[in-house]
């Protein structure tokens, strides 16, 4: 069965808005977009996190976003990695043929196309940004991996990634290390499930 890892950048109070570019994500106001950038060096952890054989997992807003982006950036080696991945887009609203190469449509409800996808032989699939599609993951149990880039920035607005109501998990901190801009890329795995305390 597949893994899917989640790839994401967090501000200290879990903003995962707009981390890229002033007019990433302006959704409710949100005046900050940008705000990974002064950091760059966590870019190092981004690709260190990209498995060779791996696959995206998208859902319609940051395909469209990096479909706009990506392939126009032709100086950047991470460009020709992007273009070759196979990418899947959970979507209720596009449809076939999608516009950039090596991508398929996961059409209709996005766990269930995602779960019946992660039972497929095959490589794990990755989801970056794709806050939404995210948590719709996690209140079905689909997450099997964080990958957290976690900026020393307090935004004090914003989407968050574990926003209210978010089911409770446990985590187990796998690896960790702190880029020279003090960014903590922390990977967790879920924990094994806790045997109740017999008397």
């Amino acid at each position: 069965m597949r893994k899917i890892v989640v790839l994401m950048h967090l501000t200290l109070d879990g903003v995962m808005q707009a981390p890229g570019r002033p007019d990433e994500d302006v959704r409710g106001g949100f005046p900050h977009g940008g705000w990974a950038r002064p950091r760059g060096d966590a870019m190092g952890a981004v690709d260190t996190g990209i498995a060779p054989d791996g696959a995206l997992l998208l859902g319609r807003r940051t395909y469209e976003d990096f479909f706009a982006f990506w392939p126009n950036q032709t100086d950047n080696p991470f460009t020709a990695r992007l273009n070759a991945m196979q990418k899947y887009v959970a979507s209720t609203t596009l449809q076939e043929p999608l516009p950039w190469h090596n991508s398929t449509l996961l059409a209709g409800d996005a766990a269930e196309a995602v779960s019946r996808l992660k039972a497929e032989p095959g490589p794990d699939l990755l989801i970056m940004g794709s806050g939404v599609l995210v948590q719709a993951l996690m209140r079905h149990n689909l997450i099997d991996r964080y990958m957290l880039l976690i900026h020393p920035l307090v935004l004090g607005t914003g989407r968050r990634l574990f926003e209210a109501g978010s089911p409770t998990t446990e985590l187990r901190l796998v690896d960790s290390s702190t880029t020279t801009s003090g960014v903590i890329s922390a990977t967790y795995h879920l924990a094994e499930p806790t045997a109740p305390a017999t008397a």
